[in-house]
């Protein structure tokens, strides 16, 4: 049985995410993680905070913040959103860490032994003022294109073009302000990724079959490009500082590695991380993950703006690199999640984003809205009507009314321990064999990693228990067989036990509540396979049992109009 190692964008340091960066990586590795643990796996999920590059001193800066201390809040604040979210990382992780500054610099190292890393005179803008090199987005003045006067030195906010500092009109220091400017020679370092095309395309035709087509179709077009040498050195005071045993001139003058050179590198480091932060006694072998790991299945999560740099940049670095360290074996890539059809938008206060959202409602909602309708083939939309229409049909009506309704009934007719009734006939047979089939196609769909086919799957196993229900009417059927009617309470009652394993992976707070009925405190159920589920006898008769409280409470018509007001809509900003 292969160790499974997950792993999901590193989400950026500088805020709060929406819930199109949740959908996009973090939430469906969680729910894909605890599938596989729930069947029985050695699973290793990681992420951390990307918190390297010029958007982070710049937001330090906005905050008038010590970058490190703005990244070090922004982190436990980031943290405490994937909490409530549950998320289930077995370790989140810093990329400044210094677990991820030795590594990086190994793998620079190894680079350069082999050939791989050259240093270049390139031409960059100084800013005497500043006394320093300014990378592009230090670097703001008027489009010259669509006139907006806040574009940076790397691309315009307004109109998408991409710039060149020089292209700028008035252009001026992020930092200063100053607009005496010069352009200067100065040494940086480039990766050779030229040099290593032939073998990143020999990886990729090896490996990437069986990638969704979003996925390999980025990479395959990034590679028919043609992989360009790449600059990954930066002049920032905030990165992971070129080694000076390598580079003694080029340290000496501040130079760090570029975000994107040293982020994919902190999904090993935040591996060691993992494993320094065990408990006395606690030996974790973070080099069996990532070196020589024949034995691992790697899956990475994220959305398609990132596939280029995990699917080409990063293998090219760890082929050039010449040490046996893992590669990716599948990447699950997403489409965005809009807002009504725009963007998310911090500066215009639109859309939600998670820390919002769990202001508003519990995880398990925002859960399985998103993961049933994940942007997987396109695009999809959040708008309020929608996302109030699935919580209150699934979650409320299907899965909770019945929960509820079973409960209720039973403690009203036969007390608080499951009846035991007649034994099992033709209808509960039928049952078995539906749930049955309906369980493995679920589990073929996470397997499969298609999440939107598994919230299907997981919706129709629901629907098939209050089929079942309406069919039998145990309300009327108790009046002339009440043997009959204990039978069928007992088999919907089977039927909680099993949603509540089952569903675990998309509401984890759910699953614990309906596992709480039979079992007040109890782990995780075990996996139910296709004979248990065939057979509905996981809960014997005589079993006490609780009613808990409303499960998942409908969203009302004024709710929808209040959060639409606040939140903005219709591609309006909020009020």
């Amino acid at each position: 049985m292969a160790r499974h190692l997950i792993t999901s964008a590193l989400p950026y340091i500088n805020g709060i995410k929406h819930l199109g960066n949740m959908v996009g990586s973090m939430l469906p590795a969680d729910v894909y993680a605890r599938y596989l643990r729930g069947r029985g796996h050695e699973v290793l999920y990681i992420c951390a905070t990307d918190e390297h590059g010029t958007p982070a001193e710049l937001a330090a800066q906005e905050a008038g913040q010590p970058v490190a201390d703005f990244c070090a809040d922004a982190h436990r604040r980031q943290r405490a959103v994937y909490e409530g979210f549950e998320l289930s990382f077995d370790h989140f992780g810093r990329s400044s860490s210094a677990q991820n500054r030795e590594i990086t610099q190994d793998i620079a190292r190894a680079l350069h032994a082999h050939g791989f890393i050259e240093e270049r005179t390139v031409r960059q803008v100084y800013s005497p003022a500043d006394g320093r090199f300014l990378p592009d987005r230090y670097i703001i003045g008027t489009c010259p294109h669509c006139g907006y006067d806040q574009a940076r030195g790397d691309q315009c906010e307004n109109c998408t073009r991409v710039l060149d500092p020089t292209d700028l009109i008035d252009a001026r220091s992020a930092i200063s302000g100053s607009s005496d400017l010069e352009v200067r020679d100065t040494e940086h370092l480039f990766l050779l990724q030229s040099r290593l095309t032939p073998e990143v395309e020999e990886w990729l035709d090896a490996t990437a079959g069986q990638w969704p087509v979003l996925a390999s179709s980025i990479a395959r077009k990034w590679l028919a490009e043609g992989l360009r040498d790449r600059s990954i050195t930066r002049d920032l005071d905030w990165g992971v500082p070129v080694p000076a045993d390598v580079w003694p001139k080029l340290a000496a003058e501040g130079k760090v590695f570029y975000v994107w050179f040293d982020a994919p590198i902190e999904y090993i480091g935040a591996t060691k991380e993992w494993a320094d932060a065990a408990a006395a006694g606690d030996v974790r072998d973070w080099r069996s993950w990532w070196y020589q790991a024949e034995d691992v299945r790697y899956t990475q999560f994220m959305a398609k703006d990132n596939v280029p740099f995990h699917t080409v940049m990063f293998p090219a670095t760890i082929i050039g690199s010449r040490q046996p360290w893992k590669k990716v074996d599948h990447v699950k890539a997403f489409n965005w999640l809009t807002y009504y059809g725009g963007k998310f938008s911090t500066s215009r206060r639109r859309g939600i984003f998670t820390d919002a959202a769990l202001e508003l409602l519990p995880a398990d909602y925002w859960r399985y809205f998103l993961i049933a309708n994940a942007p997987e083939s396109d695009d999809s939309s959040f708008t309020w009507e929608l996302f109030a229409s699935v919580v209150n049909k699934d979650l409320a009506d299907t899965l909770g009314n019945f929960v509820n309704r079973v409960l209720s009934f039973s403690r009203r007719r036969f007390g608080e321990q499951v009846p035991a009734g007649r034994p099992a006939g033709a209808a509960e047979a039928r049952l078995g064999e539906q749930i049955a089939e309906l369980l493995a196609e679920y589990e073929s769909h996470l397997d499969a990693l298609s999440f939107r086919k598994a919230a299907q799957s997981l919706r129709a196993l629901w629907s098939a228990g209050n089929s079942y229900l309406d069919a039998k009417a145990p309300w009327t059927e108790v009046r002339t067989d009440p043997e009959g009617a204990a039978r069928t309470l007992r088999t919907a009652m089977n039927l909680i036990h099993l949603y509540s394993v089952v569903s675990e992976p998309f509401i984890p707070a759910g699953s614990r509540a309906m596992r709480d009925v039979f079992a007040p405190g109890g782990r995780t159920g075990t996996w139910v396979d296709a004979e248990q589920a065939r057979a509905l006898d996981f809960v014997p008769a005589g079993t006490g049992f609780t009613v808990p409280p409303v499960l998942f409470a409908k969203i009302g018509d004024e709710e929808v109009q209040l959060w639409s007001r606040r939140f903005g809509s219709v591609g309006q900003p909020s009020a």
